[in-house]
């Protein structure tokens, strides 16, 4: 950083800072040497930390810490010179003394000196101690060190610098010059936190263009009517007796109605390419301001292998924490946040997970045990996955427990499944644990740990083997500003749910419906699932009933899954999140709201709340029919087909056709908007094009056979193109018929659509 961004900070404080890095360095360095002895470089920097810190304590007269800091570089110098070596009893004295360190310069600078006072016992015994380990009277394994009963990482607290809304950030331009260094500039976390707020709206408005080029679209679908229209007209008048004047007028007016097209037609390709360039400029805004956000994911952890150490010695269970994907760039707030489910899994997986060593030898592993850490991003979410190669959860002693626990009956225990009995561990206050204490958490179970995850808006989820290990993996967003919703439409009103807590969502014909022991359920994945209306959990007005196809949206708590009923689905949308005022209180099955792209606002579903509330509903025995479907008298649905063809010749060609042979046809002008309409529309065929903008038809055919949901879905292929190369590479992408537009028969293709699925109403 420059010498202004510091300027306003105390010395006290510039100290703070100097230490919070420096015994980082020293902590992972003297870790690095438990580990081997031998590691290249590890001395010389940590005698440069050390030394650096002796400096700056030296400037602000703090004589404790020039005393350790001091004592600690004799250490480091005596051992790169080969005179001492740095056995694990010796390790274990240096890092009290980073302990030391690190609790002067959390003391606020009104109170150092009488902690200098206070705690100068400690500080002579530290002092004391090294001085005999350099005298060799400390030989390894000869002297105790005493190692404290690590309760969490230690991490600098925050003073008046590392307050959060004070913490400056580093905001970089590029260089102009090789070696020029970065501009650095102070941004308070709440200037950032509007910035991204604004960017993140901006992300959401550009999004509006969008609506309107669909109106315009359907604008110009009515100018082709109207178009076709005066044609016919033209057609009918000029086979008459009608003056000249007339048929000349007509013809003007033909002439000008194409000329408007004409215009519509260009400038509706204008206002696609702004929403274009709206988009990725908002995009990229927001990408920006999302970066000054982001850190890695190391600076969160800095911690972890310390306190994983610490425990391991005070259990004498011998144990590696290995750590992967460091750099993974990750919100503040949610590195922030993570910082206590992360430290209480680890803490479990070496206290619970991880056996001794004596243990380990009986059953063929090895006496040092491993524990994972790993972060990666995944499908545009952040995945942190806890894992140990430990005893893993008993199934057995689990469902003894929670009987032994009154949590339930010994006979629905015994029917139990392994899923349903792991999520008794994420009950308040539970454990496995007969006693309690400090590195067991005193009885706090998992509950912690899903608790924050759910603030988070993101899921936790544990597999285990018993005799391999355990894995916990947590799903969560990569920032909480913007999150991707689906939304619905429930009584006129729209709601989003967030995509991650859904499991399925599908358009289920009334017919499905089947009553299964006095409750509406619906076959899914070979099971029953319980159905259930929106408009009831929520309390809104009854559902209307219809014959058209329900819009349901799959849940799952715990193997067990429900279908909520919604009025319409409305799409998927990136939404900026707002917290609700906290005067309302938490309100009902409700997390949150955010507005809609024309400003209007709506309410974000809380899931997990939905789904008690199912369950309550299901306990009271109140839950409603969602239809009554006489299916004796209810009309023959027609069988649906998507046509995906950016000609509009082509495309209005094949609608008429089909339209006219009974089926009900929907039309599509690009790959994307085509897949977006396939995976909601419930369709029986799908007839595109190869040749298109946003998404070709080779890769939407091959979208559609890679989702499970719809891969079955029969494609024909209808393309200009007619080589023999062509035709393999549309059927080798999972293609059912290929067909070229060059040889086009209207008979060959409605052939090849009843072929394919049959009569209109069959």
């Amino acid at each position: 950083m420059s010498d202004n961004a510091f300027s306003d900070f105390s010395m006290f404080e510039l100290f703070r800072i100097e230490t919070d890095n420096q015994t980082k360095i020293l902590t992972s360095g003297l870790l690095a040497l438990e580990r081997d002895n031998h590691a290249p470089g590890q001395t010389e920097a940590l005698m440069r930390a050390a030394h650096s810190l002796k400096g700056a304590a030296r400037i602000i007269n703090l004589n404790a810490a020039v005393r350790i800091s001091h004592a600690m570089e004799d250490c480091f110098v005596a051992a790169q010179k080969g005179k001492i070596l740095l056995g694990q009893k010796q390790i274990d004295l240096l890092l009290s003394g980073v302990d030391l360190l690190l609790e002067i310069a959390q003391t606020q600078e009104t109170e150092v000196t009488r902690w200098e006072s206070g705690q100068k016992k400690r500080v002579d015994s530290f002092v004391a101690a090294a001085s005999q380990f350099l005298e060799g009277k400390m030989a390894d394994g000869s002297a105790e060190a005493s190692t404290p009963l690590p309760v969490k990482p230690i991490k600098a607290k925050p003073g008046p610098l590392l307050n959060r809304e004070e913490t400056p950030a580093k905001l970089t331009t590029d260089s102009s010059a090789q070696g020029e260094t970065d501009r650095v500039l102070r941004v308070t976390a709440d200037n950032l936190n509007r910035l991204l707020g604004l960017a993140g709206e901006s992300l959401v408005e550009s999004r509006h263009l969008n609506s309107f080029t669909e109106s315009l679209l359907r604008l110009k679908r009515h100018h082709g009517d109207l178009t076709r229209m005066l044609d016919a007209c033209c057609s009918t008048v000029s086979s008459k007796a009608v003056n000249a004047e007339t048929l000349e007028r007509l013809r003007d007016m033909q002439h000008k109605v194409m000329e408007c097209r004409q215009f519509l037609t260009d400038r509706l390709a204008d206002l696609e390419m702004f929403d274009r360039r709206s988009v990725n400029l908002s995009h990229r805004l927001y990408e920006e301001a999302l970066a000054c956000r982001m850190r890695p994911f190391a600076d969160g952890i800095h911690g972890f292998p310390r306190m994983v150490r610490d425990v391991a010695r005070f259990l004498e269970k011998e144990v590696k924490l290995e750590i992967s994907g460091e750099m993974t760039q990750v919100d503040r707030d949610v590195l922030e946040k993570l910082e206590a489910p992360l430290t209480h899994l680890l803490r479990n997986a070496v206290d619970h997970g991880i056996e001794l060593p004596e243990q380990r030898a009986l059953t063929g592993k090895p006496a040092l045990s491993l524990v994972r850490l790993e972060a990666r991003h995944l499908a545009g979410m952040l995945q942190v996955v806890v894992s140990d190669d430990g005893r893993g959860i008993d199934p057995e002693a689990l469902r003894t427990a929670i009987v032994q626990k009154n949590f339930t009956t010994a006979e629905l225990a015994s029917k139990m499944s392994k899923a349903e009995l792991i999520e008794f561990l994420f009950l308040p206050r539970f454990t496995l644990k007969e006693s309690v204490t400090e590195i067991s958490g005193r009885g706090v179970g998992l509950d912690v740990v899903r608790n924050m995850v759910k603030q988070l808006r993101g899921t936790v989820n544990v597999s285990s083997q018993l005799g391999k290990g355990t894995h916990f993996t947590l799903q969560l967003p990569l920032t909480l500003s913007v999150a991707r919703m689906l939304l619905v439409e429930i009584d006129q009103e729209p709601y989003a749910f967030p995509l991650p807590f859904i499991t399925r969502t599908l358009k289920l014909p009334p017919t499905s419906i089947e009553m299964l022991e006095g409750r509406q359920h619906f076959k899914f994945d070979g099971q029953h699932i319980g159905l259930i209306t929106s408009h009831q959990i929520l309390g809104r007005a009854k559902a209307k009933p219809t014959s058209d196809d329900l819009s349901v949206i799959v849940v799952e708590d715990n193997d067990l899954f429900y279908g909520v009923v919604v009025d319409r689905f409305l799409g998927e949308r990136e939404l900026v999140v707002h917290a609700l005022d906290p005067r309302l209180g938490k309100i009902k099955d409700i997390s949150a709201g955010a507005l809609m792209e024309d400003g209007s606002p709506l309410l974000i579903i809380d899931v997990e709340d939905l789904i008690r509330s199912i369950g309550q509903i299901v306990a009271r025995g109140s839950l409603n029919v969602i239809q009554e479907i006489d299916t004796t008298t209810a009309p023959k649905k027609k069988k649906r087909i998507l046509i995906v063809e950016d000609s509009l010749t082509v495309r209005e060609l094949e609608r008429k056709l089909l339209d006219n042979a009974g089926y009900e046809v929907e039309v599509t002008v690009n790959g994307m908007d085509g897949w977006n309409a396939v995976r909601t529309g419930n369709f029986d065929l799908v007839i595109s094009d190869v040749d298109m903008p946003r998404m070709d038809g080779i890769e939407l055919v091959k979208h559609i056979r890679n989702d499970a949901r719809i891969k079955s879905l029969p494609v024909i292929i209808v393309s200009y193109k007619d080589r023999e190369e062509d035709r393999r590479r549309g059927l080798e992408a999972g293609a059912d018929y290929y067909m070229a537009k060059e040889n086009f028969q209207p008979a060959a293709l409605r052939d090849a659509v009843r072929d394919m699925i049959g009569d209109p109403s069959a």
